[in-house]
Protein backbone atom coordinates (compact mmCIF):
# COMPACT_ATOMS: atom_id res chain seq x y z
CA UNK A 1 0.00 0.00 0.00
CA UNK A 2 1.33 3.39 -1.03
CA UNK A 3 2.71 5.46 1.86
CA UNK A 4 1.35 8.57 0.12
CA UNK A 5 -2.13 7.55 1.31
CA UNK A 6 -1.28 8.88 4.77
CA UNK A 7 -2.25 12.41 3.75
CA UNK A 8 -5.44 11.16 2.14
CA UNK A 9 -6.39 9.30 5.32
CA UNK A 10 -5.75 12.39 7.45
CA UNK A 11 -7.89 14.52 5.12
CA UNK A 12 -10.76 12.02 5.30
CA UNK A 13 -10.75 11.85 9.10
CA UNK A 14 -10.76 15.65 9.33
CA UNK A 15 -13.75 15.94 7.00
CA UNK A 16 -17.04 17.13 8.54
CA UNK A 17 -18.44 16.61 12.00
CA UNK A 18 -19.51 13.35 13.54
CA UNK A 19 -19.22 11.24 16.66
CA UNK A 20 -16.91 8.74 14.97
CA UNK A 21 -15.26 8.29 11.55
CA UNK A 22 -13.20 5.52 9.96
CA UNK A 23 -11.66 4.62 6.61
CA UNK A 24 -10.50 1.31 5.11
CA UNK A 25 -8.30 1.11 2.02
CA UNK A 26 -7.76 -2.28 0.43
CA UNK A 27 -5.57 -3.73 -2.30
CA UNK A 28 -6.52 -7.22 -3.42
CA UNK A 29 -4.72 -9.49 -5.90
CA UNK A 30 -6.03 -12.99 -6.61
CA UNK A 31 -5.68 -15.90 -9.00
CA UNK A 32 -8.24 -18.62 -9.66
CA UNK A 33 -8.09 -21.82 -11.74
CA UNK A 34 -11.10 -24.11 -12.19
CA UNK A 35 -11.78 -27.41 -13.95
CA UNK A 36 -14.98 -29.23 -14.84
CA UNK A 37 -14.23 -32.73 -16.05
CA UNK A 38 -11.55 -32.66 -18.74
CA UNK A 39 -12.03 -28.95 -19.35
CA UNK A 40 -9.97 -26.24 -17.72
CA UNK A 41 -12.87 -23.79 -17.50
CA UNK A 42 -11.28 -20.68 -16.13
CA UNK A 43 -7.96 -19.04 -15.41
CA UNK A 44 -8.22 -15.56 -13.98
CA UNK A 45 -5.87 -13.11 -12.33
CA UNK A 46 -7.58 -10.11 -10.78
CA UNK A 47 -6.53 -7.05 -8.86
CA UNK A 48 -8.45 -4.15 -7.43
CA UNK A 49 -7.90 -1.17 -5.22
CA UNK A 50 -10.70 0.51 -3.33
CA UNK A 51 -11.92 1.68 -0.03
CA UNK A 52 -14.82 2.54 2.22
CA UNK A 53 -15.70 5.08 4.86
CA UNK A 54 -18.07 4.74 7.79
CA UNK A 55 -19.29 7.40 10.17
CA UNK A 56 -21.60 7.73 13.15
CA UNK A 57 -23.72 10.75 14.03
CA UNK A 58 -26.27 10.73 16.88
CA UNK A 59 -26.24 6.93 16.97
CA UNK A 60 -26.88 6.52 13.24
CA UNK A 61 -24.41 4.86 10.89
CA UNK A 62 -23.50 5.90 7.37
CA UNK A 63 -21.39 3.80 5.01
CA UNK A 64 -19.99 4.33 1.50
CA UNK A 65 -17.57 2.32 -0.62
CA UNK A 66 -15.63 3.41 -3.70
CA UNK A 67 -13.17 2.17 -6.30
CA UNK A 68 -11.42 5.51 -6.75
CA UNK A 69 -9.73 6.06 -3.40
CA UNK A 70 -9.29 9.78 -4.08
CA UNK A 71 -13.08 10.09 -3.79
CA UNK A 72 -12.71 9.30 -0.09
CA UNK A 73 -13.06 12.86 1.31
CA UNK A 74 -16.21 13.49 -0.73
CA UNK A 75 -17.56 10.07 0.25
CA UNK A 76 -17.01 10.92 3.92
CA UNK A 77 -19.13 14.06 3.51
CA UNK A 78 -21.91 11.99 1.95
CA UNK A 79 -21.57 9.32 4.62
CA UNK A 80 -21.95 11.83 7.45
CA UNK A 81 -25.16 13.06 5.79
CA UNK A 82 -26.43 9.48 5.54
CA UNK A 83 -25.60 8.87 9.20
CA UNK A 84 -27.70 11.84 10.28
CA UNK A 85 -30.71 10.46 8.39
CA UNK A 86 -30.44 7.07 10.12
CA UNK A 87 -31.94 6.60 13.54
CA UNK A 88 -30.47 4.19 16.05
CA UNK A 89 -29.96 3.76 19.75
CA UNK A 90 -27.14 6.08 20.75
CA UNK A 91 -23.97 4.45 21.99
CA UNK A 92 -20.41 5.58 22.48
CA UNK A 93 -17.44 4.09 20.64
CA UNK A 94 -15.03 3.15 23.41
CA UNK A 95 -11.75 5.03 23.43
CA UNK A 96 -8.47 3.20 23.87
CA UNK A 97 -4.80 3.95 23.46
CA UNK A 98 -4.35 4.55 19.70
CA UNK A 99 -2.61 1.73 17.85
CA UNK A 100 -0.30 2.42 14.92
CA UNK A 101 1.18 -0.74 13.46
CA UNK A 102 1.96 -2.64 10.27
CA UNK A 103 1.57 -6.42 10.36
CA UNK A 104 3.33 -8.64 7.82
CA UNK A 105 1.60 -11.70 6.36
CA UNK A 106 2.01 -15.21 7.74
CA UNK A 107 4.10 -17.05 5.15
CA UNK A 108 5.50 -20.54 4.77
CA UNK A 109 5.61 -21.14 1.00
CA UNK A 110 4.53 -17.96 -0.74
CA UNK A 111 1.98 -18.63 -3.56
CA UNK A 112 2.92 -15.28 -5.14
CA UNK A 113 6.35 -16.72 -5.97
CA UNK A 114 4.91 -19.76 -7.79
CA UNK A 115 4.60 -19.37 -11.56
CA UNK A 116 1.12 -19.66 -13.03
CA UNK A 117 2.39 -22.42 -15.35
CA UNK A 118 3.52 -24.44 -12.31
CA UNK A 119 0.11 -24.09 -10.69
CA UNK A 120 -1.58 -25.23 -13.91
CA UNK A 121 0.77 -28.21 -14.29
CA UNK A 122 0.05 -29.58 -10.84
CA UNK A 123 -3.71 -29.12 -11.23
CA UNK A 124 -3.61 -30.74 -14.69
CA UNK A 125 -1.87 -33.69 -13.09
CA UNK A 126 -4.56 -34.01 -10.40
CA UNK A 127 -7.31 -33.78 -13.02
CA UNK A 128 -5.72 -36.51 -15.15
CA UNK A 129 -5.13 -38.70 -12.10
CA UNK A 130 -8.78 -38.52 -11.05
CA UNK A 131 -10.17 -39.17 -14.53
CA UNK A 132 -7.82 -42.14 -15.08
CA UNK A 133 -9.50 -44.07 -12.26
CA UNK A 134 -12.04 -46.79 -13.04
CA UNK A 135 -15.71 -45.76 -12.85
CA UNK A 136 -14.91 -42.06 -12.38
CA UNK A 137 -16.96 -40.02 -14.82
CA UNK A 138 -16.01 -36.46 -14.00
CA UNK A 139 -14.35 -34.14 -11.53
CA UNK A 140 -14.33 -30.58 -10.24
CA UNK A 141 -11.21 -28.70 -9.18
CA UNK A 142 -11.16 -25.16 -7.80
CA UNK A 143 -7.89 -23.48 -6.82
CA UNK A 144 -7.53 -19.91 -5.57
CA UNK A 145 -4.97 -17.73 -3.84
CA UNK A 146 -5.43 -14.19 -2.56
CA UNK A 147 -3.09 -11.42 -1.44
CA UNK A 148 -5.11 -8.88 0.59
CA UNK A 149 -3.68 -5.72 2.14
CA UNK A 150 -5.94 -3.58 4.34
CA UNK A 151 -5.25 -0.22 5.96
CA UNK A 152 -7.69 0.84 8.69
CA UNK A 153 -7.67 4.25 10.36
CA UNK A 154 -10.21 6.03 12.52
CA UNK A 155 -10.90 9.21 14.47
CA UNK A 156 -9.70 7.52 17.67
CA UNK A 157 -6.14 7.65 16.32
CA UNK A 158 -5.79 4.04 15.15
CA UNK A 159 -3.81 3.33 11.99
CA UNK A 160 -3.39 -0.39 11.29
CA UNK A 161 -2.11 -2.15 8.17
CA UNK A 162 -2.56 -5.92 7.84
CA UNK A 163 -1.62 -8.29 5.02
CA UNK A 164 -3.19 -11.73 4.46
CA UNK A 165 -2.19 -14.46 1.98
CA UNK A 166 -4.79 -17.23 1.50
CA UNK A 167 -4.61 -20.50 -0.45
CA UNK A 168 -7.59 -22.83 -1.00
CA UNK A 169 -8.21 -25.99 -3.02
CA UNK A 170 -11.42 -27.98 -3.55
CA UNK A 171 -11.39 -31.33 -5.38
CA UNK A 172 -14.36 -33.61 -6.11
CA UNK A 173 -14.57 -36.91 -8.01
CA UNK A 174 -17.87 -38.12 -9.51
CA UNK A 175 -19.20 -41.59 -10.21
CA UNK A 176 -22.70 -42.71 -11.20
CA UNK A 177 -25.04 -45.59 -10.38
CA UNK A 178 -26.98 -44.98 -13.59
CA UNK A 179 -29.61 -42.84 -11.91
CA UNK A 180 -27.70 -40.14 -10.08
CA UNK A 181 -24.23 -38.66 -9.83
CA UNK A 182 -22.31 -39.59 -6.70
CA UNK A 183 -19.38 -37.62 -5.36
CA UNK A 184 -16.50 -37.70 -2.97
CA UNK A 185 -14.36 -34.65 -2.32
CA UNK A 186 -12.21 -32.64 0.05
CA UNK A 187 -11.34 -28.99 0.69
CA UNK A 188 -8.09 -27.67 2.12
CA UNK A 189 -6.76 -24.21 2.81
CA UNK A 190 -3.95 -22.33 4.48
CA UNK A 191 -2.75 -18.94 5.59
CA UNK A 192 0.33 -18.33 3.47
CA UNK A 193 1.38 -21.85 2.52
CA UNK A 194 1.21 -23.01 -1.10
CA UNK A 195 2.85 -26.25 0.08
CA UNK A 196 -0.53 -27.71 1.04
CA UNK A 197 -1.33 -27.97 -2.68
CA UNK A 198 1.62 -30.24 -3.41
CA UNK A 199 2.00 -34.04 -3.13
CA UNK A 200 -1.71 -34.87 -2.93
CA UNK A 201 -1.69 -38.01 -5.12
CA UNK A 202 -2.65 -40.37 -2.28
CA UNK A 203 -5.51 -38.07 -1.22
CA UNK A 204 -6.70 -37.87 -4.85
CA UNK A 205 -6.68 -41.65 -5.26
CA UNK A 206 -8.53 -42.10 -1.96
CA UNK A 207 -11.12 -39.55 -3.07
CA UNK A 208 -11.69 -41.41 -6.36
CA UNK A 209 -11.98 -44.76 -4.56
CA UNK A 210 -14.61 -43.38 -2.19
CA UNK A 211 -16.63 -42.06 -5.13
CA UNK A 212 -16.45 -45.50 -6.75
CA UNK A 213 -17.46 -47.28 -3.51
CA UNK A 214 -20.68 -45.23 -3.41
CA UNK A 215 -22.00 -46.91 -6.57
CA UNK A 216 -23.01 -50.10 -4.74
CA UNK A 217 -23.52 -48.52 -1.31
CA UNK A 218 -27.03 -48.91 0.15
CA UNK A 219 -29.14 -46.03 1.43
CA UNK A 220 -29.88 -45.54 5.11
CA UNK A 221 -33.32 -45.91 6.62
CA UNK A 222 -34.49 -42.63 8.11
CA UNK A 223 -34.52 -42.83 11.92
CA UNK A 224 -33.06 -41.55 15.17
CA UNK A 225 -29.73 -43.19 15.84
CA UNK A 226 -26.30 -42.73 17.40
CA UNK A 227 -23.80 -40.95 15.15
CA UNK A 228 -20.06 -40.50 15.49
CA UNK A 229 -18.86 -37.38 13.65
CA UNK A 230 -15.32 -37.01 12.38
CA UNK A 231 -13.39 -33.80 13.03
CA UNK A 232 -14.39 -32.09 9.78
CA UNK A 233 -18.14 -32.70 10.04
CA UNK A 234 -18.14 -31.91 13.76
CA UNK A 235 -16.25 -28.69 13.00
CA UNK A 236 -18.87 -27.68 10.44
CA UNK A 237 -21.58 -28.54 12.96
CA UNK A 238 -20.12 -26.28 15.64
CA UNK A 239 -19.61 -23.46 13.13
CA UNK A 240 -23.01 -23.55 11.45
CA UNK A 241 -25.34 -24.73 14.18
CA UNK A 242 -23.76 -23.06 17.22
CA UNK A 243 -21.31 -20.46 15.95
CA UNK A 244 -23.85 -18.27 14.18
CA UNK A 245 -25.99 -18.21 17.32
CA UNK A 246 -22.92 -16.93 19.16
CA UNK A 247 -22.77 -13.85 16.94
CA UNK A 248 -24.21 -11.14 19.14
CA UNK A 249 -26.04 -9.23 16.41
CA UNK A 250 -28.17 -12.34 15.78
CA UNK A 251 -28.98 -12.49 19.49
CA UNK A 252 -29.41 -8.77 20.14
CA UNK A 253 -31.96 -8.41 17.34
CA UNK A 254 -34.07 -11.42 18.39
CA UNK A 255 -35.87 -11.30 21.72
CA UNK A 256 -36.55 -15.03 21.73
CA UNK A 257 -32.87 -15.90 21.19
CA UNK A 258 -31.84 -13.32 23.77
CA UNK A 259 -33.97 -15.18 26.31
CA UNK A 260 -32.74 -18.63 25.26
CA UNK A 261 -29.05 -17.72 25.02
CA UNK A 262 -28.63 -16.39 28.54
CA UNK A 263 -25.05 -16.45 29.79
CA UNK A 264 -24.67 -18.99 32.58
CA UNK A 265 -27.24 -21.37 31.10
CA UNK A 266 -26.39 -25.06 30.71
CA UNK A 267 -26.20 -26.32 27.13
CA UNK A 268 -24.18 -29.52 27.35
CA UNK A 269 -22.32 -32.02 29.46
CA UNK A 270 -19.31 -31.08 31.59
CA UNK A 271 -16.77 -32.18 28.96
CA UNK A 272 -18.14 -29.78 26.29
CA UNK A 273 -15.95 -26.71 25.66
CA UNK A 274 -16.35 -24.47 22.61
CA UNK A 275 -14.05 -21.58 21.65
CA UNK A 276 -13.83 -18.97 18.89
CA UNK A 277 -10.79 -16.81 18.41
CA UNK A 278 -8.81 -14.99 15.75
CA UNK A 279 -5.96 -15.03 18.28
CA UNK A 280 -5.57 -18.77 17.65
CA UNK A 281 -2.50 -18.41 15.40
CA UNK A 282 -1.74 -19.22 11.76
CA UNK A 283 -5.23 -20.22 10.62
CA UNK A 284 -7.35 -18.74 7.83
CA UNK A 285 -9.58 -17.05 10.40
CA UNK A 286 -6.62 -15.57 12.29
CA UNK A 287 -5.78 -11.87 12.49
CA UNK A 288 -4.40 -9.36 14.98
CA UNK A 289 -7.11 -6.70 14.62
CA UNK A 290 -10.65 -6.87 13.29
CA UNK A 291 -12.10 -4.43 10.76
CA UNK A 292 -12.98 -1.96 13.52
CA UNK A 293 -9.40 -1.92 14.82
CA UNK A 294 -10.29 -3.99 17.90
CA UNK A 295 -7.54 -6.41 19.02
CA UNK A 296 -8.29 -10.07 18.32
CA UNK A 297 -9.14 -12.33 21.24
CA UNK A 298 -9.75 -15.96 22.05
CA UNK A 299 -13.34 -16.17 23.33
CA UNK A 300 -14.65 -19.05 25.47
CA UNK A 301 -18.23 -19.62 24.29
CA UNK A 302 -19.07 -22.75 26.30
CA UNK A 303 -17.10 -23.95 29.31
CA UNK A 304 -17.94 -27.29 30.95
CA UNK A 305 -21.32 -27.21 29.23
CA UNK A 306 -22.19 -23.68 30.41
CA UNK A 307 -22.70 -20.73 28.01
CA UNK A 308 -19.99 -18.26 29.00
CA UNK A 309 -19.55 -15.85 26.10
CA UNK A 310 -20.50 -14.61 22.65
CA UNK A 311 -18.92 -12.77 19.73
CA UNK A 312 -19.11 -8.99 19.51
CA UNK A 313 -18.50 -5.88 17.49
CA UNK A 314 -17.99 -2.62 19.37
CA UNK A 315 -21.67 -1.78 18.92
CA UNK A 316 -23.15 -5.08 20.11
CA UNK A 317 -20.74 -5.21 23.07
CA UNK A 318 -21.79 -1.72 24.14
CA UNK A 319 -25.50 -2.38 23.75
CA UNK A 320 -25.35 -5.72 25.61
CA UNK A 321 -22.97 -4.41 28.29
CA UNK A 322 -20.34 -7.02 27.43
CA UNK A 323 -16.73 -6.89 26.22
CA UNK A 324 -15.83 -6.42 22.55
CA UNK A 325 -14.16 -9.58 21.22
CA UNK A 326 -12.66 -8.35 17.93
CA UNK A 327 -15.16 -10.17 15.71
CA UNK A 328 -16.33 -7.30 13.47
CA UNK A 329 -15.31 -8.41 9.98
CA UNK A 330 -15.93 -7.37 6.38
CA UNK A 331 -15.18 -9.56 3.40
CA UNK A 332 -13.94 -6.53 1.44
CA UNK A 333 -14.00 -2.75 1.31
CA UNK A 334 -17.40 -2.96 -0.40
CA UNK A 335 -19.11 -3.99 2.84
CA UNK A 336 -19.38 -2.65 6.38
CA UNK A 337 -18.06 -4.89 9.17
CA UNK A 338 -20.58 -7.16 10.88
CA UNK A 339 -20.20 -9.73 13.67
CA UNK A 340 -18.53 -12.86 12.27
CA UNK A 341 -16.78 -15.96 13.54
CA UNK A 342 -13.04 -16.47 13.05
CA UNK A 343 -11.68 -19.90 14.14
CA UNK A 344 -14.41 -21.92 15.88
CA UNK A 345 -13.58 -25.20 17.61
CA UNK A 346 -14.82 -27.82 20.01
CA UNK A 347 -11.93 -28.33 22.42
CA UNK A 348 -10.35 -31.74 23.00
CA UNK A 349 -12.05 -34.12 25.40
CA UNK A 350 -10.53 -37.04 27.27
CA UNK A 351 -11.90 -39.97 25.26
CA UNK A 352 -10.13 -41.91 22.52
CA UNK A 353 -11.72 -42.18 19.09
CA UNK A 354 -11.19 -45.94 19.14
CA UNK A 355 -12.99 -46.25 22.48
CA UNK A 356 -15.92 -44.12 21.27
CA UNK A 357 -16.32 -46.37 18.23
CA UNK A 358 -15.86 -49.54 20.30
CA UNK A 359 -18.49 -48.39 22.77
CA UNK A 360 -21.06 -47.78 20.00
CA UNK A 361 -23.08 -50.94 19.45
CA UNK A 362 -25.34 -49.69 16.68
CA UNK A 363 -24.93 -46.41 14.80
CA UNK A 364 -23.27 -44.51 11.97
CA UNK A 365 -19.82 -43.06 11.43
CA UNK A 366 -20.23 -39.86 9.38
CA UNK A 367 -17.36 -37.91 7.83
CA UNK A 368 -16.72 -34.75 5.86
CA UNK A 369 -19.60 -32.66 4.53
CA UNK A 370 -21.34 -31.31 1.42
CA UNK A 371 -23.55 -28.57 2.74
CA UNK A 372 -26.34 -27.70 5.10
CA UNK A 373 -28.59 -25.02 6.46
CA UNK A 374 -29.63 -23.60 9.80
CA UNK A 375 -32.65 -21.63 10.94
CA UNK A 376 -31.97 -20.31 14.42
CA UNK A 377 -31.60 -23.46 16.56
CA UNK A 378 -32.72 -25.97 13.87
CA UNK A 379 -30.08 -27.49 11.59
CA UNK A 380 -29.67 -29.89 8.68
CA UNK A 381 -26.26 -31.08 7.39
CA UNK A 382 -25.20 -33.58 4.75
CA UNK A 383 -22.32 -35.94 5.35
CA UNK A 384 -19.93 -36.75 2.52
CA UNK A 385 -19.16 -40.25 3.83
CA UNK A 386 -21.22 -42.62 5.93
CA UNK A 387 -20.29 -46.02 7.39
CA UNK A 388 -22.28 -48.44 9.50
CA UNK A 389 -21.12 -49.19 13.05
CA UNK A 390 -22.00 -52.64 14.38
CA UNK A 391 -20.89 -53.95 17.76
CA UNK A 392 -18.13 -51.38 18.05
CA UNK A 393 -16.68 -51.88 14.56
CA UNK A 394 -16.85 -49.72 11.44
CA UNK A 395 -18.45 -51.78 8.67
CA UNK A 396 -19.60 -51.16 5.12
CA UNK A 397 -19.91 -47.92 3.19
CA UNK A 398 -23.38 -46.35 3.02
CA UNK A 399 -24.76 -43.49 0.95
CA UNK A 400 -24.34 -40.00 2.46
CA UNK A 401 -26.98 -38.96 4.97
CA UNK A 402 -28.59 -35.80 6.26
CA UNK A 403 -28.37 -35.07 9.99
CA UNK A 404 -31.15 -32.90 11.42
CA UNK A 405 -32.17 -31.66 14.82
CA UNK A 406 -32.49 -28.97 17.43
CA UNK A 407 -29.09 -27.54 18.40
CA UNK A 408 -29.80 -27.26 22.12
CA UNK A 409 -31.12 -30.83 22.36
CA UNK A 410 -28.22 -32.10 20.26
CA UNK A 411 -25.56 -30.38 22.40
CA UNK A 412 -26.96 -32.17 25.46
CA UNK A 413 -26.91 -35.46 23.54
CA UNK A 414 -23.14 -35.28 22.92
CA UNK A 415 -21.81 -38.07 25.13
CA UNK A 416 -18.32 -38.66 23.77
CA UNK A 417 -15.55 -36.20 22.89
CA UNK A 418 -12.21 -37.54 21.71
CA UNK A 419 -8.73 -36.03 22.13
CA UNK A 420 -7.84 -35.75 18.41
CA UNK A 421 -8.69 -32.14 17.52
CA UNK A 422 -8.23 -31.39 13.82
CA UNK A 423 -8.88 -27.98 12.24
CA UNK A 424 -10.18 -27.63 8.68
CA UNK A 425 -9.23 -24.48 6.74
CA UNK A 426 -10.84 -25.31 3.41
CA UNK A 427 -14.15 -23.49 3.86
CA UNK A 428 -15.64 -20.04 3.88
CA UNK A 429 -18.56 -18.47 5.72
CA UNK A 430 -21.54 -16.55 4.39
CA UNK A 431 -23.65 -13.97 6.18
CA UNK A 432 -25.42 -10.76 5.21
CA UNK A 433 -24.40 -11.13 1.56
CA UNK A 434 -20.71 -11.36 2.47
CA UNK A 435 -19.14 -14.63 1.37
CA UNK A 436 -16.90 -16.59 1.41
CA UNK A 437 -15.24 -15.03 4.46
CA UNK A 438 -12.02 -16.87 5.48
CA UNK A 439 -12.69 -18.94 8.60
CA UNK A 440 -11.52 -22.18 10.15
CA UNK A 441 -13.41 -24.70 12.22
CA UNK A 442 -12.51 -27.90 13.95
CA UNK A 443 -13.27 -30.51 16.54
CA UNK A 444 -12.18 -33.87 17.83
CA UNK A 445 -14.38 -36.86 17.00
CA UNK A 446 -17.69 -36.56 18.88
CA UNK A 447 -20.60 -38.93 19.47
CA UNK A 448 -24.22 -37.79 19.49
CA UNK A 449 -27.10 -39.91 20.72
CA UNK A 450 -30.60 -39.73 19.19
CA UNK A 451 -29.70 -37.78 16.05
CA UNK A 452 -32.25 -37.86 13.24
CA UNK A 453 -30.74 -39.16 10.00
CA UNK A 454 -32.29 -39.47 6.55
CA UNK A 455 -31.17 -40.16 2.99
CA UNK A 456 -28.81 -37.51 1.71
Amino acid sequence: MNNNYENLINDVLKTGNGDYKEIRLEENKSSRITYSGKVRENISINSRLGGSVRAMANGGWGFSSFNDIYQAPQKMKETLTLAKYNSNELFEIEKNNPIRTKISPVLKKDPRKIKLSEKINILDHYKDLILSQEDIESCDIIYADTDRKVVFADSKGNNIEQNFIHVVLRIAAYSSDGNEMLQSGFSIGSLGDYGIIENLDSEILDCAKKAKDLIDAPKVEGKETTVVLDQILAGVFVHEAFGHLSEADNVYENERLKEILTLGKKFGNKDLNITDGAKIPNLRGSYEFDDEGTPATKTPLIREGILTGRLHSNETANKMSEEATGNARAISFAFPPIVRMSNTIIENGKDKKEDIIKDTKDGLYVKNWYGGMTEHEMFTFSSAETYRIENGEIKETLRPVKLSGNLFTTLKNINGIADDLLINQGGGCGKGGQMPLPVSNGSPHIRINKCLVSNG
